[in-house]
């Protein structure tokens, strides 16, 4: 990832996303239990639920649609974790039928469930502290459903939480207290074994110095048509993926808190378990040339929208170069992706990235590492264009590959 096509070639790193840079040593074992359920909202892919079924991980799924895909990639209903804001009555009804874990958000839910009369495990999600989060149940709240003797067959299994940002510290903390809130349930008979922590395990996308020189020096001169953005994913990070849940598990020995009170810690990656996965391929339809700072580039036309580069819906940047296909000898050259369609807002990438050619029609824009939100969390039929089939590869004998088209 390079954002200034000045910058000079030997100072690029690599364009396909950071591959081979330094990763983190796996930390050591803590001895802690735990379950891995794959946030199934970062990708649609039903390959990637059934490799979950194949690997022992459950899935975390949050709508009827997304429990249904998981049962039909081989998931079990007991290695679901049903998670959202006021389920429905069938995505309750189904939870419970499949014996599945459900974090439950408000009182209402409780009701819902003990009106089904199924035996169904729940945890109740707490709203973190001094937070205006509109999801999680308040301290009062909680106590309240605690100490509810008409829940029938609903068993409360522990607790959990989700928190914004990418920080272990204050999940490790939140986690600690919820230790105490699970021996408060037990007083009262309820089965407490449980603390979700949600996911919020960051990607390390780009190489440290990268990003330290993209964020030191960003700015409208470097984008298309002067654009400005507030913020950024953090594209790099040091305590990223299996060191991020380590340096929770690690934080004022969370891990031996939970050992000794016998609670299982759960998480919910998505991004986080699907970092190195995933490209995303676009069509080059057409070339123009502009200039900025006295400087030519190209403002390229693809085949496909934003829609499937899901960065621009949070008025932010993908920071990772595409690699332009065929490779073939050619003078640097910077461009910026736009979509095809009829709204001048609607750009893959507004950065003039230096690829390591002119562009021409018929080349293929390869986005590198996007299973992780970007690639379908926003796709829609705009213009009536089709949403892109996903191709999967298979590793097959003598190191080959096969490939074929997802199945939902």
């Amino acid at each position: 990832m390079r954002s200034d096509p000045r910058i000079p070639e030997d100072a690029r790193s690599e364009a396909v996303g950071n591959v081979g840079h330094e990763r983190d040593a796996p930390s050591a074992p803590t001895g802690a239990a735990g379950a891995i359920n794959y946030a199934k909202t970062a990708n649609k892919a039903g390959c990637v639920a059934r490799a979950c079924a194949e690997h022992g991980a459950g899935v975390d799924v949050a709508s009827v649609g997304e429990l249904n895909s998981a049962l039909a990639q081989g998931v079990r209903g007991d290695e679901l974790m049903v998670t959202g804001p006021a389920k429905s009555d069938e995505l309750l009804w189904l939870a419970a039928r499949h014996s599945a874990l459900i974090a439950v958000d408000a009182d209402d839910e409780l009701d819902r469930l003990a009106a089904q009369g199924i035996p169904v495990r729940v945890l109740l999600r707490a709203l973190p502290p001094e937070s205006d989060s509109r999801f999680g149940m308040t301290g009062d709240e909680l106590d309240r459903a605690l100490a509810r003797t008409d829940l029938g067959p609903v068993r409360i299994a522990g607790f959990s939480f989700h928190l914004s940002g990418y920080q272990p510290i204050p999940r490790a903390e939140l986690a600690a207290a919820l230790v105490a809130r699970c021996r408060e349930a037990r007083a009262l008979g309820h089965p407490a074994t449980t603390i979700s922590i949600g996911g919020g395990f960051a990607v390390d996308y780009v190489a440290e110095r990268s990003w330290r020189e993209f964020t030191e020096g960003a700015g409208p001169h470097w984008f298309h048509a002067g654009k400005r953005f507030d913020s950024y994913y953090p594209y790099h990070s040091a305590t990223a993926g299996p060191a991020a849940l380590a340096a929770v598990l690690n934080h004022q020995g969370l891990a031996k808190t939970l050992r000794d009170n016998g609670i299982s810690l759960a998480i919910e990656p998505g991004r986080a378990l699907l970092d190195r996965a995933g490209s995303t391929v676009f069509r080059v339809q057409g070339t123009k040339t502009r200039t900025a700072q006295g400087l030519p580039y190209q403002l390229l036309t693809v085949d496909g929208t934003s829609l499937s580069l899901s960065e621009q819906w949070f008025d932010s940047e993908y920071l990772p170069d595409p690699v332009l296909w065929p490779t073939r000898p050619g003078a640097r050259t910077p461009a910026s992706v736009g979509a095809a369609t009829c709204l001048d807002s609607d750009m893959l990438s507004w950065r003039r990235i230096p690829l390591a050619r002119p562009a021409t029609p018929g080349d293929l824009l390869v986005y590198p590492n996007t299973a992780g939100y970007q690639m379908d969390s926003n796709e829609s039929a705009f213009h009536e264009l089709p949403i892109p089939p996903k191709v999967v590869l298979h590793e097959a004998p003598g190191g080959r590959f096969r490939w074929t088209l997802d199945a939902r």
